[in-house]
C-alpha cells in the first residue's frame, strides 16, 4: 500500500500531469493508507480495489491495481512501473501480462478494461503490445485523484488471454 501512495505523492508534477492526476485532488498519505487498509480488510467480493507489487530480485520494480470489479465480468487494471531506468525495456508489457491473468483468475473476469490517458504514448503501446485490444478514446474524470482528460479504452478478453500470457 505505500508503495502506491509513496509513488504518486513523490511524482514530480510533470509525472502526474502525463498520468492525468491533478496533486490537488491527491489525499494526504496518512488519510490515503487508512482508506486502503480499510478496503483491503473488507472480503474480496466487496473491495472497491485490489492490486500486486511486481518485485525483480530484491527490488520494487512496479504495481498494478485493478478497480471497479464485477467478479465473475469485468474490471480495469492500471500499471505503474516505479523504476524509470527500467521502463521502455519491455518490462512493462510484460507486467501487464502477468497482473491481467492473476485479475483473470482472482475475479473469474472475462474481460478486463485498461484506459491510460490518451496523450501518454507509454502505457498506450504497453497495452497494445500486451494483447489489448483499442476500443475507442473518450473524454472523462478516470478517478477522484484524475483531471478531466482523454482517456483510451484497450480491452482484453479471458478468450483472448492464454494466447498471450
Amino acid at each position: 500500500m505505500t508503495i502506491r501512495v509513496d509513488y504518486f505523492l513523490g511524482a514530480t508534477d510533470d509525472e502526474l500531469h502525463t498520468m492525468g492526476v491533478d496533486r490537488g485532488l491527491l489525499p494526504t498519505r496518512d488519510d490515503w493508507l487508512a482508506s486502503l487498509r480499510t478496503d483491503a480488510a473488507r472480503p474480496i467480493a466487496e473491495r472497491d480495489a485490489d492490486g500486486v507489487i511486481w518485485e525483480l530480485g530484491d527490488a520494487t520494480v512496479g504495481f498494478s491495481t485493478t478497480d471497479r470489479i464485477v467478479i465473475g465480468h469485468e474490471a480495469f487494471m492500471h500499471l505503474h512501473v516505479i523504476m524509470p531506468e527500467l521502463r521502455r525495456r519491455g518490462l512493462g508489457t510484460r507486467l501487464v501480462q502477468l497482473s491481467a491473468r492473476h485479475y483473470f483468475g482472482k475475479f473469474g473476469l472475462e474481460v478486463l478494461h485498461c484506459e491510460p490517458n490518451a496523450l501518454n504514448a507509454a502505457p498506450n503501446r504497453t497495452l497494445q503490445r500486451a494483447g489489448f485490444r483499442y476500443e475507442f478514446s473518450y473524454e472523462t474524470t478516470p478517478t477522484p485523484i484524475n483531471f478531466p482528460q482523454i482517456v483510451t479504452r484497450w480491452t482484453l478478453r479471458r478468450s483472448e488471454l492464454d494466447a498471450r500470457v
